[in-house]
């Protein structure tokens, strides 16, 4: 019932920045958290940011904090994945999740809805 339409991923040199976005549309009235997910070649699908829409309350992966920042747009029902200094181990692809559950998960098995996938490539 909430369909996810994910944009913004491309191909970026190390060191520069990409901002990807994720519209919610559907059944959108109940309270979410919404979060990103990035799986590598030969990688299992691995948690990197979410945000409730309590609050809001945000939190990270190690390995982006301090680089990546989420947040969310009310009014489109839209989230955002801010993407600094970008190294090429963040090469990936950067799903969308979202929850009906209003505190955000690491856990893969918290969501309930999934976008396509957006591919992120980092050349150095």
């Amino acid at each position: 019932q909430v369909q996810l339409v994910e944009s913004g991923g491309g191909l970026v040199q190390a060191g520069g920045s990409l901002r990807l976005s994720c519209a919610a549309s559907g059944d959108t009235f109940s309270t979410y958290s919404m979060g990103w997910f990035r799986q590598a070649p030969g990688k299992e699908r691995a948690f990197v940011a979410a945000i409730s829409w309590s609050a809001p309350t945000t939190f990270y992966a190690d390995s982006v904090k301090g680089r990546f920042t989420i947040s969310r747009e009310d009014a489109k029902n839209t989230v955002y994945l801010q993407m600094n200094k970008l190294k090429p181990e963040d090469t990936a692809v950067y799903y969308c999740a979202s929850s009906t559950r209003a505190a955000g998960s690491r856990s893969l098995n918290w969501y309930d809805y999934w976008g396509q996938g957006t591919l992120v490539t980092v050349s150095s």
